[in-house]
């Protein structure tokens, strides 16, 4: 069972969504605008939360940068009935998890709820990881090179997350894609670029090596000495 904030000015629409989740056995909370949204994602722990762009009193774009400048990392799906590119890319650099456009299928939104879902730390698995200096916490959210803190986004954690779970081995930009952003498919920007650049320059801040590797066409690695 997960534990979710649905935000959604459309009484209907929240109503279907709320429904069809709780059937799948899931505890919802809803909003229907964006003051509520911003309180319950600040005071409750939650799973996921969906969330609509176009909210009343503080839209969803502005509910999810302030929540990723307080430092939830919740991960979230955000709504809209704006699909340009561009409406999009500006979720994502907000920091948006996913994108879903209205009208949707109730299946394809679950399934997309459960795939965020998953990224959620299994307690099996360790919570330290290592490599070159590097150190990360995946319970405090930390991430120290030689003993340094380096602040990160929570975009930027997730991208390092991934590389030292596989440090010394080259990833992928299509595997990043799907891994970091649940996309599987090519959105045509530069969002992997953008991150991975604004995620090297913290990491090398004061430090004489560049620890990520790139190869061209092949992908991004951490350097493992």
């Amino acid at each position: 069972m997960l534990k979710i904030l649905l935000a959604e000015d459309d009484l209907d629409t929240r109503q279907f969504v709320a429904r069809g989740l709780r059937e799948h056995g899931h505890n919802v909370l809803a909003a229907s605008n964006g003051e509520d949204a911003l309180h319950l994602a600040l005071t409750e722990t939650l799973d996921v939360i969906i969330l609509d762009r176009m909210l009343p009193q503080l839209d969803g774009l502005s509910v999810l940068k302030r929540l990723r400048v307080a430092d939830i990392t919740t991960p979230v799906l955000m709504l809209t009935a704006l699909g340009r590119i561009e409406d999009r890319v500006d979720g994502l650099h907000a920091g948006a998890d996913d994108y879903l456009v209205k009208p949707f299928a109730f299946s394809e939104l679950a399934a997309r709820v459960q795939a965020l879902a998953r990224r959620h730390i299994p307690t099996s698995v360790s919570t330290r990881l290592h490599a070159a200096g590097l150190e990360m916490d995946l319970l405090r959210r930390e991430v120290r090179r030689e003993g340094k803190l380096i602040p990160l986004q929570p975009r930027e954690f997730r991208l390092l997350e991934e590389l030292l779970r596989h440090a010394g081995e080259f990833i992928t930009r299509t595997m990043l894609l799907e891994r970091v952003w649940d996309f599987h498919f090519d959105p045509q920007t530069k969002i992997v670029e953008t991150h991975m650049s604004r995620l090297r320059s913290k990491l090398n801040d004061g430090f004489a090596e560049d620890i990520i590797e790139t190869a061209r066409g092949t992908g991004y690695r951490v350097r493992t000495a």
